[in-house]
């Protein structure tokens, strides 16, 4: 029995087709699928119910993803254990995969390739992931996928999930690269935001997340793998791509500095994009 546990806020637009990926083909009776709305103010749960049994709702009125990940922790009945971003796309065949993964025992924690669907977007964020695909970050899963799953030794690097921004990247610092793995033949979906202006805004959240992480949990910064900087210095090289190197440094540099502001102020405002989730009811139903 694989365990799946999905955070929803307000996902009516996409949560039929995030489900409808895996709970209604053969073999999901393997699946034990716990489906957290939490503060929704639409038809999420409603939408949700409807592939049950294997899916079961809870509904809570507290809008905290953290929140809803330990509510569905405690619900959820077996290892291992996957975790869920309710707008992103991942088949059954790839979260077996990520299980058969976790049952050798030589890793505590994996995710999947992202793969990101830019469709619909603009070309600064066109450029904007152009150049991100480049970078050591783009193949780290636990935090660029949407997706994470923990055997019951993983999940035991820590009791609950505290109440922060960054739950996949607190999740990714509690193991050494070596007992964490991104899988390449598993794959997700993660669909973008389509404006620039958007990107921004989700990458303050982002930012605003490391900057919590590092300030809480300062002890976990040895754990944080490759990072960017030597890769982006060397693409300058290339002329080539320079358009798209600007539009990367000025998101980052801008989204970086209304970080500091709102953790400087202690804002807590919630950089959420709606963009991609636009046009995706088409799949809102069974």
């Amino acid at each position: 029995m694989i365990s799946i546990v999905v955070p929803a806020h307000n996902e009516s637009s996409v949560i039929a087709r995030t489900l409808g990926a895996w709970v209604s083909n053969s073999g999901s009776d393997e699946m034990d699928v716990v489906v957290v709305c939490n503060g929704c103010t639409d038809n999420t749960a409603d939408i949700a119910r409807h592939f049950s049994p294997t899916a079961r709702v809870i509904e809570s009125e507290v809008a905290s993803k953290t929140h809803a990940l330990n509510l569905g922790d405690q619900i959820a009945c077996a290892f291992p254990r996957i975790y869920v971003d309710a707008d992103i796309v991942i088949t059954d065949d790839a979260i077996r995969v990520l299980a058969s993964r976790l049952e050798r025992g030589d890793v505590l924690a994996v995710a999947p390739t992202p793969e990101i669907d830019l469709t619909g977007c603009s070309w600064p964020v066109r450029k904007y992931y152009g150049i991100r695909s480049r970078l050591p970050s783009s193949r780290e899963g636990i935090g660029g996928s949407g997706v994470y799953a923990l055997s019951a030794e993983g999940h035991k690097r820590f009791t609950r999930f505290p109440d922060l921004i960054a739950d996949d990247i607190y999740v990714r610092l509690q193991f050494t690269p070596k007992e964490r793995e991104t899988l390449p033949s598993a794959k997700s979906t993660v669909f973008p935001p389509r404006t620039i202006s958007q990107l921004i805004a989700v990458r303050t959240r982002a930012y605003a997340g490391i900057f919590e992480l590092a300030r809480d949990f300062s002890e976990l910064h040895a754990n944080k793998g490759e990072a960017n900087h030597r890769t982006l210095i060397a693409l300058f090289k290339e002329p080539r791509i320079w358009s798209g190197l600007l539009i990367y440094c000025f998101v980052n540099m801008l989204a970086r500095c209304r970080a500091s502001i709102r953790c400087w102020t202690r804002g807590s405002a919630w950089e959420r994009d709606n963009t991609s989730r636009i046009a995706q009811s088409a799949a809102s139903s069974k």
